[in-house]
C-alpha cells in the first residue's frame, strides 16, 4: 500500500512515521536497524531515508598541499529503502533531491528504485549549501522540484531523460513534496510560497510534509490557507524534539523557523543538555496531542540525534 492510499484509506486515525538518515560512509546498516527496531512498536506506516549529495571537501596531499574533490559523506540511500522495506516489509520512501545530481544520475536512481519495488518517493529540491557550483554543469541538474517532477511523471509514463520510449512501470512512483508553513527561507512571501506548492499539487504531487515547526498555531494557520487556495492533499505535520540546549539558536537559523516565547522560556532554565532533552520530550508530547486533536493525518518525526526522545513522545501519544 502506498503512502497516500494508506492517508486515504485510515483518514480517522493519525499514522505514525519518521525519517532516518543513512550511515556515515564505512558504517554498516546496525545503526539504522538500531533506530527502526526501537520505534517498530509505533507501527510506522512508512519510513523516509534522505538523501545527501556530494560535499567539497579539502584533504592534504603527500606533498602537504591541499587537494579539492568530492565527497559523498551517505551514500546509500537507494539500498537503505530496500533493505528497510524487505527486512521489515514497511514501506520506505527515500527522498530524491535535484542538487547535486544530474537528471541522468536520478533516472538510474529510478531505474534501481523500480527493480527493487520501491514506489514512493519524497522529491525535493535538496540543500545547496555545501554543493560546489561548478561540480555539475548548468542545465545537467533540475534547478526545482517542479523539473524533478516533470521528469517522474514522464518516467511513468515510459519516457527518458532522452526522450526516448519504454515500458512504463507497472506500479507507478507516488510521490509526496515538502511544504514550509513558516515559509521557505527562499521564499519572497507566504503567498508565493502556498503558489509553488498548488503547481507541485497540480503536477502530481499526492500530499505534502513540513518542514519542522514548534507553534502549532502556524501549521493550523498554513493548512488553511492551503485549503483556500484549493490545495486539498494531505498536509503532514513534520515534529522534531529538541534534544540540545544550543538548538535553541541553531535551528531558527539553519532551518528559518521560530522557537515559540514558551519553549524559549522553559529552555533558558536549562543548565545542561540533559534538561533542555527533558523538556524538548514535554513539548513534544504536548504539540502532538494538539495536533491529533487537530485531526492531522499522520505525524512525521524527524530523528536525528532524537530517537529516544520520539520513542518517549509516541509511548505517550500511541
Amino acid at each position: 500500500m502506498s503512502v497516500i492510499d494508506f492517508l486515504n484509506k485510515n483518514s480517522q486515525t493519525t499514522a505514525f512515521s519518521f525519517e532516518i538518515l543513512p550511515p556515515i560512509k564505512g558504517n554498516g546498516f546496525d545503526k539504522v536497524r538500531q533506530t527502526v527496531d526501537k520505534l517498530r512498536e509505533f507501527d510506522p506506516k512508512y519510513i523516509n531515508i534522505t538523501t545527501h549529495h556530494s560535499e567539497t571537501v579539502y584533504r592534504e596531499t603527500g606533498s602537504g598541499l591541499l587537494k579539492k574533490i568530492n565527497v559523498r559523506k551517505r551514500p546509500g540511500t537507494v539500498a537503505i529503502a530496500s533493505a528497510i522495506q524487505h527486512h521489515y516489509g514497511i514501506p520506505a520512501v527515500p527522498h530524491v533531491i535535484c542538487k547535486g545530481f544530474t537528471k541522468e544520475e536520478t533516472e538510474y536512481a529510478l531505474i534501481d528504485l523500480q527493480f527493487l519495488s520501491v514506489s514512493d518517493l519524497l522529491l525535493l529540491r535538496g540543500d545547496a549549501g555545501k554543493l560546489e557550483k561548478d561540480h555539475i554543469q548548468p542545465g545537467q541538474c533540475h534547478e526545482h522540484t517542479t523539473g524533478l517532477i516533470e521528469q517522474v511523471n514522464r518516467y511513468n509514463n515510459g519516457v527518458d531523460v532522452e526522450g526516448c520510449t519504454f515500458d512504463p512501470p507497472a506500479v507507478p512512483f507516488s510521490f509526496g513534496v515538502a511544504c514550509y508553513p513558516e515559509k521557505h527561507e527562499e521564499a519572497p512571501n507566504m503567498e508565493s510560497d502556498i503558489n509553488f506548492l498548488k503547481q507541485k499539487v497540480e503536477m502530481g504531487a499526492q500530499y505534502a510534509v513540513t518542514q519542522m515547526f514548534f507553534d502549532n498555531k502556524k501549521y493550523f494557520d498554513f493548512v488553511k490557507r492551503c485549503r483556500e487556495e484549493g490545495i486539498n492533499v494531505p498536509i503532514i505535520p513534520g515534529v522534531k524534539p529538541i534534544v540540545l540546549l544550543d538548538q535553541l539558536s541553531v535551528l531558527p537559523k539553519v532551518f528559518s523557523i521560530d522557537i515559540p516565547d514558551e519553549l524559549e522560556c522553559e529552555l533558558r532554565k536549562c543548565k545542561n543538555d540533559d534538561e533542555a532533552k527533558a523538556v524538548g520530550i514535554e513539548w513534544g508530547i504536548a504539540q502532538c496531542k494538539e495536533l491529533i486533536a487537530g485531526g492531522v493525518p499522520s505525524i512525521h518525526f524527524y530523528t536525528l540525534m532524537a530517537t529516544e526522545s520520539v520513542r518517549q513522545i509516541a509511548k505517550t501519544i500511541y
